[in-house]
């Protein structure tokens, strides 16, 4: 039975690694795309509406679980989209420096077009992944965010391999005679489609991951999803219940407890066997609706920040430190993502108050690397080994934070059920898009943001 837990795990982790690892793979390859497609320093803010605009799949299965319940099949929607991830990125591999005219200009069609199908994926995975871990343990859950922090990883990995950011200053002598310097971007180890090959792989493996899922862990029928909403229950087979329950006896919400949070029936150990669990309890605490949207805000507000406004203005607060900086700052701070993610099965903090004082702190560390995007293209310390060694420190704190909040809150939701579940993925998609809506027309509308060049600056000393 150890093995089949450890099998799991396994499975599981790879599953949650196929929910967010094309998103990821764009974004650290984006250093290889401003160079190379038309909307150059732009581009971060254009992939960050793509991923914003994508927020139409979760939308529409948030509104079909509340006025439809029961009427999604939540296994074959995993299914659907995971083929479509894995169609897109291979056909982004093929076209993805292709370009065509759009009102007079050029712009990256095939790019954006196939990045809003990779973000619609993984939009939707966040209210269809997620809530689909109800039918685990709470470790299972963690080990789904460790997953989620592997698509991070992951694609960092192979960029760094890639060796994508690197460039030197060459000194070139323009028609003054006043010798100039500028950027040249050396050529990447293996090609943006072989990396792309790559990331088509991942997915395929997270794909293969839920279908054996599947297979080892039937859980609840096909066609009859959970929805508490309709005091459908969550059907634990024997091995789950012996981990989860710490006594011989086993809760069991009657449906008038369902409505009013009454007494529950209690079952002597005999009569597990066919037994419905419905209401979770960890020592007797439970959360109170004004806890639950405390932390749902938590997390929106969290989620706004680190994957709708920052995101966009990145190539602004590091690439004038230069393009290593850059590449550096993509991929240590993917590497805190799932740092962070373990951290919390060995330090774990459940305090609302703790939890409310983490988010300040990466709202404090959010507004540094505002501010260096904001006085780009002389941001403070701009030459100097300590600039460069704080904006990538930034960034690692800033991700490791706010990865550790995102976790810490999805395991508290998960003892409030498939619903609970539903909604967190919800918020952490809502934020996503209100950031990033909030800071394209910044960027790209009222261009509050100055592009720099780290090899020919002409700030003051």
């Amino acid at each position: 039975m150890r093995g089949r837990s450890v099998l799991e795990h396994l499975l599981v982790a790879l599953f949650g690694m196929g929910s967010w690892v094309a998103v990821n793979a764009l974004w650290v390859e984006l250093p290889v795309m401003v160079k190379v497609l038309p909307e150059s320093w732009d581009l971060a803010s254009y992939l960050t509406v793509m991923v914003a605009l994508a927020n139409v799949g979760p939308i529409a299965v948030t509104i079909t679980q509340r006025f439809a319940p029961g009427r999604l099949n939540e296994r074959v929607l995993i299914h659907v989209i995971q083929v479509l991830a894995v169609v897109a990125c291979a056909c982004l591999a093929v076209t993805w420096s292709m370009t065509a005219p759009v009102s007079g200009r050029t712009h990256s069609v095939p790019y954006l077009v196939l990045a809003f199908a990779l973000s619609f994926v993984c939009c939707t995975s966040n209210v269809t992944f997620l809530p689909h871990m109800y039918r685990f343990s709470t470790e299972h859950v963690k080990t789904f965010f460790v997953g989620q922090g592997l698509s991070a990883l992951l694609p960092s990995a192979a960029a760094l391999a890639q060796g994508v950011g690197a460039a030197e200053c060459v000194n070139m002598t323009g028609n003054a005679s006043a010798p100039a310097s500028h950027v040249r971007y050396l050529e990447e180890r293996f090609s943006v489609s072989a990396f792309f090959s790559v990331t088509c792989t991942l997915l395929l493996a997270s794909a293969c991951a839920f279908a054996a899922l599947v297979r080892l862990r039937p859980g609840a029928p096909a066609g009859e999803d959970l929805n508490p909403g309709q005091n459908k229950n969550a059907i634990l087979d024997d091995r789950e219940e012996e981990s989860q329950l710490k006594s011989d006896v086993l809760y069991v919400a009657s449906p008038d407890s369902l409505a009013s949070n009454g007494d529950v029936l209690v079952l002597p150990d005999h009569d597990r066997g066919q037994a419905v669990l419905t209401k979770r309890q960890e020592e007797g605490e439970s959360l109170c609706v004004s806890s639950v949207l405390y932390l749902l805000t938590l997390l929106l507000l969290s989620n706004a920040l680190s994957n709708g406004v920052l995101p966009s203005v990145q190539t602004y607060a590091c690439l004038p430190y230069g393009g290593s900086v850059f590449h550096l700052s993509a991929v240590l701070s993917s590497i805190a993502n799932p740092l962070a993610c373990f951290l919390t099965m060995g330090l774990p903090c459940r305090s609302s108050p703790v939890l409310g004082l983490l988010f300040l702190l990466g709202v404090l560390v959010g507004s540094y690397i505002m501010t260096l995007a904001v006085l780009s293209p002389c941001p403070p310390l701009l030459g100097k080994p300590s600039g460069s060694v704080l904006v990538v420190l930034a960034w690692v704190l800033f991700v490791g934070l706010f990865s550790y909040l995102k976790v810490m809150i999805g395991t508290v939701l998960h003892q409030r059920g498939h619903a609970a579940l539903l909604w967190c993925g919800a918020a952490i998609q809502a934020g996503s898009a209100l950031g990033a809506l909030a800071v394209f027309p910044l960027v790209n509308v009222y261009h509050l943001f100055t592009p720099g060049d780290p090899c020919s600056s002409s700030c003051p000393a």
